[in-house]
C-alpha cells in the first residue's frame, strides 16, 4: 500500500482530494492531519471515515511531535492545511504566518529526513502573482502578493522550492486558480452568495463587482494533483487554471438566476483594502501534459447551487447556529454597507 499524507484534509479543497484519491487509488492509505479549526470539519469526511485506508488524525502542522512520525511513513505528503481567507487575513495576519509558512516549514523539515518520500506536493495559490492586468500569470513570473494571505502562501511556496534546491526534497508546487464545489466553507464568495440568497439574505458584493476571478472545479483541481503527483518534475511550479474568467458582478448575478432570486438582492459594500482586480493564469505547461479542465463552470456552478440547496444540514449549522461565524459576518459586512 502506498502511505499518503494529506494535511488540511478536513477542509474544502483538502476533503474533496481524499475522497478523490480513496476512489481513485485502491492502493492507497490514505491519513488525515487536520487541526479542525473554524473552517475544517469532520462532517466533509463523513463519507470515508469508516473506509480502512483512511485514517484520521486530529493534530496541527506546526507541531513537530504530531508531523514528524506521520511523514516519516509517508511517501506522498500533499500539503493543504493553511489559512486561507483574505478577508480574515486583513483582520489579523498572525495565524496565516504561523501556519501557512511556518507549518510549512516544520512539514519540510520532516520531508528531508523521511526515508520513503517521493513526493511533495505543496499547494500555492494564484493570488501569490498578485494583480494581473492583462495577460497571463506563467510560472515564472514575479511573485507581488498584495495581501496578508497571498504573501503567507508566497512564503510557503518559496520555502518549499527551497528545500528541494537545498536538500533535495522532492517537492512540487501548484498555484490553483479560485476553486468552487461542494463543501467550501460559507465565508467564500459562492457559498455566501448561494446560502445567503437561499434566505433571502441581501448577498454583500465588494466594490463595483468588475473584479475577476478565475475558476477552477474543486474535482479538477484534483485530477491536476494526481496527475502531477505521478508525472511532475521535482523543483518546478505548475499553474492549475480553470480557464473561467468572471467578474463578481457576473457571477453574482448567475448565483442568484439559478436560484430564481431577484437582482435586488444584490448589496453593494465598499471595497476591501488591497482588493486585487484580475487574475488570471497561463496553464500551457500543465496542458502540456495532458490535463484539462473537464467541468464547464455553467454546469459546475448548477451542480454547486444544487448541492447547498440539497445539503442545508451541512451550513446552515455555520450560518444560523454559529455564534463566531455571525460575530465575523457582522464586523466583515456590518460597516460597509
Amino acid at each position: 500500500m502506498v502511505e499518503v499524507l494529506v494535511t488540511g484534509g478536513a477542509g474544502f479543497i483538502g476533503s474533496n482530494f481524499v475522497r478523490f484519491a480513496l476512489a481513485a487509488h485502491e492502493d492507497w492509505r490514505v491519513t488525515t492531519l487536520d487541526k479542525l479549526t473554524y473552517a475544517g470539519r469532520l462532517e466533509n469526511l463523513q463519507a470515508v471515515m469508516d473506509d480502512p485506508r483512511h485514517t484520521f488524525v486530529r493534530g496541527d502542522v506546526t507541531d513537530p511531535s504530531v508531523v514528524a512520525p506521520l511523514v516519516e511513513r509517508a511517501e506522498i505528503v500533499v500539503h493543504f492545511a493553511a489559512e486561507t481567507h483574505v478577508d480574515r487575513s486583513i483582520q489579523g495576519a498572525g495565524e496565516f504566518i504561523t501556519t501557512d509558512v511556518y507549518g510549512t516549514f516544520v512539514l519540510l523539515e520532516a520531508a528531508r529526513q523521511a526515508p520513503r518520500l517521493r513526493r511533495f506536493v505543496q499547494i500555492s495559490t494564484d493570488e501569490v502573482y498578485g494583480s494581473v492586468p492583462e495577460g497571463a500569470s506563467r510560472e515564472g513570473d514575479e511573485l507581488r502578493p498584495r495581501n496578508p494571505y497571498a504573501a503567507s502562501k508566497a512564503g510557503a511556496d518559496r520555502l518549499a522550492y527551497s528545500f528541494w534546491a537545498t536538500h533535495d526534497v522532492p517537492v512540487v508546487i501548484t498555484r490553483a486558480s479560485n476553486n468552487y464545489g461542494p463543501y467550501q466553507f460559507p465565508e467564500k464568495i459562492i457559498p455566501l452568495f448561494i446560502t445567503n440568497a437561499i434566505d433571502d439574505r441581501p448577498v454583500p458584493l465588494y466594490g463595483d463587482g468588475l473584479n475577476v476571478r478565475d475558476w477552477l472545479h474543486v474535482d479538477d483541481h484534483c485530477r491536476a494533483l494526481d496527475l502531477l503527483i505521478d508525472q511532475g518534475a521535482s523543483g518546478q511550479v505548475y499553474n492549475v487554471g480553470g480557464g473561467h474568467e468572471v467578474p463578481n458582478v457576473e457571477l453574482t448575478r448567475a448565483i442568484l438566476t439559478l436560484l430564481d432570486k431577484p437582482g435586488s438582492l444584490i448589496q453593494p459594500v465598499a471595497d476591501r483594502p488591497g482588493h486585487d482586480r484580475r487574475y488570471s493564469l497561463d496553464t500551457t505547461k500543465l496542458r502540456g501534459m495532458g490535463w484539462r479542465p473537464q467541468m464547464r463552470f455553467e454546469d459546475g456552478l448548477a451542480d454547486t447551487v444544487t448541492w447547498y440547496r440539497n445539503h442545508e444540514s451541512w451550513w446552515r449549522p455555520i450560518t444560523d447556529g454559529d455564534p463566531a461565524f455571525k460575530a465575523y459576518y457582522q464586523e466583515q459586512y456590518g460597516n460597509r454597507t
